[in-house]
């Protein structure tokens, strides 16, 4: 499972730099508001010390990381929604992810132009917030329509009555440019109106672009106003904003030497790069965890959701593993850093053997038993 994230923003906010630092991917970038033609997809290594630490004990052939891929989504403007400036293309591409970053700039330079000649992180916010609510608004306009016409036939009337009603209780919220993610659908209700793959429904988190005084500030536990603005509404929607320095990123990604750039690292204070502080974040906001297949041939990284099961764990790995699936041989990779062996954990108690009904944890090792 490969995690698809949308990158937004208005234009200049520095998400092409974003972007190429977090992907090595190097794209186009101006001065000046702009917007390109197509969007910029870069897939990487989701980096893990864990699985890191896995291939050191095993010493396996070829270690395979968890991928995410990143969707660089041109600047979107004012009148987007009505197709100003590529907006349809460019929306088409944010239906298409999982989740969006939405990039806010929190800079101060006066040689990269604002798309509205004022840094306000608030307004900025709100323009995207404008823009996505409106192209929603349309989406949920031709549903409607669609669902009253259906209303002729009897055996749909039922269906399209639920859907209506739905339609209803969304309507409210982006008339107020909120976000059909802000109201409390229940599975049905989500379910019944999967088709409109409404934007505002994905989950979002917010990226501050800072500059580095304002990176070496957050890092000492001081706080910017810039910043602040965003984390408030960050809070008052229930998700999180991460802090980037775009530029100091981009210095990062070319540094090829692991203790040059834990050094680099530790000289703006911070712990981890971008790049993990934003996958980390993606991840918790979609649930998503990580187990680990291990051996002579590879040691491997998966994608599944929290509560997944074993058998849908082994699904990861190939289908017939959900297919035929017995059980799973399992011990935490806490468990192997400790104990060092598999014999070791055994010893002590730690290798266990669980059935369909148990429910994979993060950092799980896992080795199936399968029919043929």
């Amino acid at each position: 499972m490969a995690l698809n994230c949308g990158i937004l923003g208005l234009p200049n906010v520095g998400k092409s730099t974003i972007f190429s630092a977090l992907c090595s991917t190097p794209v186009e970038t101006t001065k000046y508001p702009s917007s390109a033609v197509k969007a910029n997809i870069g897939v990487i290594n989701v980096p893990d010390p864990r699985l890191d630490r896995l291939s050191v004990i095993f010493n396996p052939k070829k270690t395979i990381y968890a991928t995410i891929e990143f969707v660089d989504i041109a600047g979107l403007v004012k009148g987007a929604s009505r197709g100003d400036g590529l907006g349809n293309q460019f929306l088409s591409n944010i239906r298409d992810s999982a989740v969006y970053m939405h990039v806010v700039r929190c800079f101060e330079d006066s040689e990269v132009l604002h798309v509205s000649d004022t840094l306000d992180p608030a307004s900025d916010m709100e323009t995207i917030d404008i823009e996505l609510a409106l192209a929603d608004m349309q989406t949920l306009a031709k549903r409607r329509e669609r669902a009253e016409k259906s209303m002729k036939n009897p055996a749909e009337k039922k269906n399209n009555e639920f859907v209506l009603g739905i339609l209803d209780k969304i309507s409210p919220a982006l008339e107020n440019a909120q976000g059909v993610r802000s109201l409390d659908l229940n599975t049905e209700e989500k379910a019944a109106i999967y088709d409109c793959h409404f934007i505002t429904a994905k989950p979002q988190l917010y990226v501050c672009n800072v500059d580095e005084a304002a990176i070496r500030a957050i890092a000492a536990g001081k706080s910017t106003a810039h910043v602040d603005a965003v984390k408030k509404r960050a809070e008052s929607e229930g998700t999180t904003a991460v802090c980037i320095c775009g530029k100091f990123e981009a210095d990062l990604a070319g540094i090829e030497d692991t203790e040059e750039k834990t050094a680099f690292l530790e000289d703006l204070g911070l712990k981890e790069t971008g790049l993990s502080s934003l996958i980390h974040c993606a991840y918790n906001l979609l649930g998503l965890r990580t187990f680990f297949t291990t051996g002579e041939d590879e040691c491997r990284a998966w994608t599944i959701h929290a509560g997944d099961t074993a058998p849908k764990a082994a699904g990861a790995v190939h289908t017939d593993f959900e297919k035929g699936f017995i059980k799973a041989e399992v011990y935490s990779c806490d468990d192997i850093f400790h104990y060092g062996t598999e014999a070791k954990i055994r010893e002590a108690g730690k290798y266990r053997l669980e059935g369909r009904e148990y429910c994979v944890k993060d950092g799980d090792v896992m080795f199936f038993k399968f029919n043929k």
